[in-house]
């Protein structure tokens, strides 16, 4: 029952930043090929390097077929969808505000499930969440979200705390995932909407 849970979370987040990839590389005209590519870069690349981190090879992304059925579906989704997605104020920042907390609570499950400390496995949720937004913007020659000024980064390691918590003091396993997700989705979703972020360097 928990590994279902955490699986079915995994693909949620594959879901949808593969959706966010798709979304961006569609914005900036991609071919077909590379709006795939982008989307599965963004959907596995944080998992991936989660992986090589842990030692569990190969990884996941590349080895379960599901990870990469999910991110073809939903790039197709994206782009036979188009205006509906691009009716979204924002559509690629929801959706990878979305995937962010899915991802960072199966990092952080994941990473303690390989016997990592608790602050190895804070670090490889944050990694696993962020990992992919950062691969998509350098492949579209943007500024990572997590070097921005707005929180990013912050929500995912909100998130991975929550999960590593609750896994320390045996609280409902079946209830964390989804309120540590809730929780970084809804601090990214403030974050975006009033323009929070944390304080930058004055090199004065």
């Amino acid at each position: 029952m928990e590994h279902t849970l955490f699986v079915l979370v995994d693909l949620l987040g594959t879901i949808a930043f593969a959706i966010s990839g798709a979304a961006a590389a569609a914005e900036r005209r991609l071919d077909l090929f590379g709006v795939y590519a982008v989307a599965f870069m963004t959907a596995c690349g944080g998992g991936i390097v989660r992986d090589l981190c842990l030692g569990t090879l190969p990884p996941v992304g590349i080895s379960d077929w599901r990870y990469l059925a999910c991110s073809a579906a939903a790039s197709t989704l994206t782009i036979w969808a188009a205006p509906w997605v691009e009716r979204l104020k924002q559509p690629v920042t929801f959706f990878d505000s979305l995937g962010l907390g899915f991802f960072a609570v199966v990092g952080a499950h994941k990473a303690r499930l390989h016997g990592a400390n608790i602050e190895a496995a804070v670090v490889l949720g944050g990694v696993t969440a962020v990992g992919g937004g950062v691969m998509r913007d350098v492949l579209l020659t943007r500024v990572p979200a997590i070097l921005a000024k707005e929180i990013y980064a912050l929500a995912a390691l909100v998130a991975a705390v929550i999960q590593v918590a609750a896994e320390v003091n045996g609280w409902s396993i079946g209830l964390t995932p989804w309120f540590a997700a809730g929780a970084c989705f809804v601090i990214r979703f403030f974050a975006v909407r009033y323009s929070w972020g944390l304080p930058v360097v004055d090199r004065r």
